[in-house]
């Protein structure tokens, strides 16, 4: 037992880093290129933050274990909106695009929806419904290559130290430690919930988002404090979005994924997640401290009912 959760924990430290080195190098080839940072949040910023979600459904779908995808998509957008913007408000006004609130958000709403309509008719994401997942990333990704381009950033803007020979090896070296990093967190990850008796839900939802969660965690704080805002929400935005339709859909092309009844209320929370974060930045056009304080409590009342059910 104790190796298997030292195993989990460096699982979480490759996937953290990995992640870390992924974002860094691809953000900096974006920079080079003069891709603006909300086009770098919403996009680089936010499909190396999915990494470990990413890896962790595939490597869960072919190993058979496919029941922890959507408790590890759903647990993870949850977090993500009430725990890590919750704590980035709390640190600091995060101030939010238009295009994020009146385009993005409502979309991360409604791809949430549509996976709970298509887990409900068959209690499984199917075949056919990860290539519609596929079709609506594709098109999401158009929508963000028309945004990069209307809003082209300036050279002064667009600075960056690290060579591009630099940021194609940290890319890589990401993208192998975040492969790494997940295969130790699935199998320990398993294996725990086995030894106690959890279900693979319960196990997806807590110790496995939580440790697939640090990255936006990471980066969204660290994007709040350095003033850099526009990063910070789009991250996270960008980062469920992808969450439900790249990691979701991808799962479903290579096997049925499991949706138990139960996922129901879970997405449901991650429906009411982004309505929260929508009607409060709505008015003043930022993120406060005391919606941020909201998020957080809802959370907790959340957490509860998940260790009594």
């Amino acid at each position: 037992m104790i190796l298997q959760i030292l195993l989990l924990c460096l699982g979480f430290v490759f996937l953290v880093k990995g992640a870390d080195f992924f974002v860094n190098g691809a953000a900096g080839i974006a920079a080079k290129l003069g891709i603006p940072q909300l086009i770098v949040g919403l996009t680089i910023v936010a499909m190396g933050t999915s990494l470990p979600e990413a890896a962790v459904s595939i490597t869960s779908g072919l190993k058979g274990n496919a029941g922890i995808t959507i408790g590890n998509v759903v647990g993870s957008n949850i977090m993500n909106v009430f725990v890590i913007l919750g704590i980035t408000a709390v640190i600091t006004n995060v101030a939010i695009q238009k295009s994020t609130l009146y385009y993005e958000i409502p979309f991360m709403i409604l791809v949430t929806l549509l996976m709970i309509f298509f887990g409900m008719t068959r209690q499984a994401v199917s075949f056919v419904e990860g290539v519609i997942f596929w079709i609506l990333f594709i098109a999401f990704l158009a929508y963000l290559f028309v945004m990069s381009k209307k809003n082209k950033v300036s050279e002064e803007e667009a600075q960056c130290d690290m060579s591009y020979l630099k940021c194609i090896i940290s890319i890589i070296a990401g993208g192998i430690m975040v492969v790494w990093g997940s295969d130790l967190v699935v199998d320990s990850a398993s294996a725990i919930a086995r030894t106690f008796g959890m279900s693979e839900r319960f196990i997806g939802l807590t110790i496995v988002a939580f440790g697939t969660s640090l990255p936006e965690l990471v980066t969204s704080v660290t994007a709040a404090k350095s003033g850099n805002v526009g990063i910070a929400i789009g991250n996270i935005v960008g980062s469920n979005i992808f969450n439900i339709l790249f990691v979701i859909g991808t799962t479903a092309l290579i096997c049925n994924v499991p949706f138990e009844s139960k996922f129901l209320v879970d997405s449901a929370v991650a429906v009411a997640a982004g309505v929260i974060l929508w009607l409060g930045t709505i008015k003043n056009k930022e993120l406060r401290r005391p919606c941020g304080i909201i998020m957080l409590l809802a959370y907790a009342g959340y957490f509860a009912y998940l260790c009594m059910n």
